[in-house]
């Protein structure tokens, strides 16, 4: 039973100096993030595959506790929308396979246009993959959410190979106008679509994006901390990421969840450490 929490990326300029050291190396940068997340959204590996080098570098700054939920390149997902990527799909399988049990979930994330008519795709793309993963699939076509029957489908193709339903909870930024530029940006950036918090599997994620205002933030994810403290009692090991607008504070806020969970689970394991502003960088 295990709660990870991490942010949408491990290295941000408002972190620099306020939790993190202000001057930081490249290569450094993730082994800080980790002193204070054991989760990330690998979103960089959507644009671009990485090298495998560059993936053995996430190794060595990461623990073997630490997890990424790493995303299908966008020529597999958006470009050929699941049909005849088998290159891409197997270039990035092998730059990622250093990773070994630190790739929590391999995330499909699809875009707003792929719907119910796609759901033969999705399922034919989901039954070629290796079983050594597991997959999570982000859908954001509003018939998901809204029509009971294309949800059952989903959760069918799903299940069929024990994948699970990412949910991004957008439903806090779109409750009132945006205050700030970051928070106008997002409203035309970030899907519109209802809450949803099935959980499929014994390991489900979940993405939520706040506010720039921390107490908005902290009151608009109340049902994830009950949620999440309701799926450790039952069991299963859910991974939450934090995410806010402008993404200043994430590092803190998605640490204040994992505090809040376990005050209703006490016996969760605490987060490590993490490290000061200013102190010296260490291996693990």
């Amino acid at each position: 039973m295990r709660l990870h929490v991490g942010c949408a990326m491990w290295t941000h300029a408002r972190w620099q100096g306020r939790f993190l050291p202000a001057q930081l190396p490249a290569g450094d940068r993730l082994r800080a993030y980790a002193t204070w997340c054991d989760a990330v959204e690998g979103n960089t590996t959507f644009y671009a595959t990485p090298t495998r080098s560059t993936v053995e570098s996430w190794v060595r700054q990461t623990g073997p506790d630490f997890r990424f939920v790493v995303k299908l390149p966008k020529p597999i997902t958006h470009e050929h929308r699941l049909t005849g990527a088998e290159a891409e799909l197997q270039a990035f399988l092998a730059a990622i396979e250093p990773l070994g049990p630190r790739a929590h979930a391999l995330w499909v994330q699809l875009p707003g246009s792929f719907g119910p008519a796609d759901l033969g795709a999705l399922a034919a793309f989901l039954h070629r993959l290796p079983r050594s993963h597991r997959y999570a699939v982000e859908v954001r076509h509003r018939a998901f959410f809204e029509d009971e029957r294309a949800a059952r489908r989903l959760e069918q193709v799903l299940a069929a190979v024990g994948a699970e339903w990412v949910p991004f909870d957008t439903t806090v930024l779109f409750r009132s106008p945006p205050a700030s530029d970051a928070e106008r940006d997002a409203w035309t950036k970030k899907p519109r679509l209802p809450r949803r918090s099935r959980a499929l599997t014994a390991h489900p994620i979940v993405r939520y994006l706040g506010r720039d205002a921390t107490e908005r933030t902290v009151e608009g994810w109340r049902p994830w901390v009950e949620e999440a403290t309701r799926w450790l009692r039952e069991g299963r090991s859910p991974t939450v990421f934090i995410h806010t607008p402008d993404n200043a504070d994430a590092l803190t806020l998605a640490r204040r969840f994992h505090d809040e969970v376990r005050a209703a689970v006490p016996e969760l394991d605490p987060l490590p450490e993490p490290m000061a502003d200013e102190e010296p960088l260490t291996l693990f």
